[in-house]
């Protein structure tokens, strides 16, 4: 069944009795699942990868920035690329092109290929989200919404909360090549099932494609991501003039980008979506949640292995309670949503994630593992019942015309966040770790290393906690959204 023989009467399809829309959303989620699923399985790898390549920190850093680079490049064109392409068409296309990257990865010889197999798979899984929230906003009304987008949530809140956990049993016991090698035949699995059970939803009206537009967002978000990923190459970090020369000509092209999507009758990302208030404000809070989570995904494993002296499989371990918390909570949240609102979510849920970030900044070399464990779950409980409440709010004001819109533009700034976050953080961290090296007698001493990246630990979760304030204040402002027509 497709769209041509759906009832008119119908304006969501989840009202229309001969539609099952159960092997739809499957179809899509069982993709995604493990496309998402790939954003952090390597974070807990890295230090494997640095040794099997002999590659320094900055350089297989690019295995998670690399990543979220291609994701901000093509995320922008996926408004269009729903309207040119039927559901089944860009689902299926997304997932063959991941497979290549997943087994190109798997066989690599060298850094380089591994790299670029990492960057193909990119390229599907920045397709994927927008495909899928575009097809949830279509299929449920508004009023379903929270319980839907929260068993989603289950899947692509879950995946890349996992990926530590699983990234560490896996190279523990298996070696890193096995965390390509044992995703093929699931990716493989929703491709035959997507082949045999999904639909098209969604209408292809072929609107003009402007070149100048991709142009200038391949310059703006790509210079961007580029910017913020090289910053940690140099002892001056942003203030480096080869970064801030890189970080300006990003600024320059999202604004022209921004400037000409708003003159354009087809704009390729309309910006619009913008001056809808509870839009905003939930890419507001979900830029503070992302910056938060990738963070804590990116810093905490690395604290676990050199202080802490953990094996990448305890580490692993560590961050398995708050991983399985965080997907498990998901539905239970937005079934709170629907009835509730996002107020009574948000509000504590921030203050939890404000407080928490402050623990964190007191982290030590003698920091019982118990704590780290607590203060992993508090974060990611919090992060539950904010993001996906969040998420919600904001794409429920928004009309139909704008939904590949605002979808585009949020999963565009997933990846440009998570890249400015990580790479931030970890150029913070690195700068206070060297600072406190060159102010000790014992430079060499383990302890005194142990010491310095601890020191760099602590100065990244103050700066999250002075971040997470902000998310306290819009908690505290959000209203439940209302559809809007037009």
């Amino acid at each position: 069944m497709n769209d041509n023989n759906q009832p008119k009467k119908y304006e969501y399809l989840a009202d229309d009795p001969n539609v099952k829309t159960l092997p739809i959303m499957v179809s899509l989620i069982i993709g995604a699942f493990f496309a998402i699923l790939n954003e952090t399985l390597l974070n807990i790898a890295l230090t494997t990868l640095m040794e099997e390549f002999h590659v320094t920190l900055p350089t297989v850093q690019w295995m998670a920035t690399g990543f979220m680079l291609i994701m901000g490049i093509v995320t922008p064109v996926s408004a269009v690329l729903l309207q040119w392409f039927t559901t089944r068409q860009l689902f299926l296309g997304t997932m063959l092109v991941f497979t290549l990257g997943t087994s190109i990865s798997a066989l690599a010889p060298t850094f380089s290929i591994l790299l670029t197999g990492r960057l193909i798979q990119a390229v599907g899984t920045g397709l994927l989200m927008p495909i899928l929230f575009n097809v949830f906003l279509l299929i449920y009304p508004p009023e379903r919404r929270g319980k839907i987008m929260g068993t989603i949530g289950l899947v692509i809140m879950f995946a890349p909360a996992i990926g530590p956990t699983l990234s560490g049993v896996i190279v523990e016991y298996l070696g890193w090549r096995y965390l390509f090698i044992l995703v093929i035949p699931f990716v493989l699995f929703s491709i035959l099932f997507a082949f045999r059970y999904l639909v098209n939803v969604s209408d292809v009206t072929k609107p003009k494609i402007d070149i100048l537009s991709l142009i200038f967002s391949t310059i703006g978000f790509g210079a961007i991501i580029y910017g913020f990923s090289i910053s940690g190459e140099s002892e001056e970090g942003l203030l480096a003039p080869k970064v801030a020369i890189i970080i300006l000509t990003g600024v320059i092209g999202i604004v022209l980008f921004s400037i000409r999507q708003l003159k354009l009758e087809e704009p390729i990302m309309d910006l619009r979506v913008f001056k809808y208030p509870m839009y905003t404000h939930a890419i507001i809070l979900f830029l503070i949640i992302i910056m938060a989570m990738f963070a804590s995904e990116i810093i905490l494993p690395i604290y676990m292995q050199g202080p802490l002296a953990l094996t990448a499989a305890a580490a692993g371990m560590v961050l398995l309670p708050g991983s399985i918390l965080n997907g498990a909570m998901s539905p239970f949240m937005g079934h709170l949503f629907d009835k509730f609102g996002p107020r009574p979510l948000m509000i504590p849920a921030a203050i939890v994630l404000c407080g928490t970030m402050f623990m964190m900044s007191r982290l030590d070399i003698d920091t019982p593992v118990w704590i780290v464990i607590v203060g992993y779950i508090l974060l990611m409980l919090s992060v539950s019942a904010i993001m996906m409440p969040a998420e919600t709010n904001g794409l429920n004001q928004l009309p139909k015309r704008l939904y590949p819109h605002g979808t585009a533009v949020m999963t565009t700034l997933q990846p440009v966040a998570g890249a400015i976050g990580v790479s931030v953080f970890i150029s913070i961290m690195n700068s206070r770790q060297l600072h406190y090296l060159q102010n000790t007698n014992t430079p060499e001493s383990p302890a005194t290393v142990a010491q310095a990246m601890v020191s760099g630990v602590e100065l990244v979760y103050f700066i999250g906690f002075a971040i997470s304030i902000l998310a306290v204040i819009l908690a505290f402002i959000v209203r439940r959204a209302v559809p809007k027509e037009g």
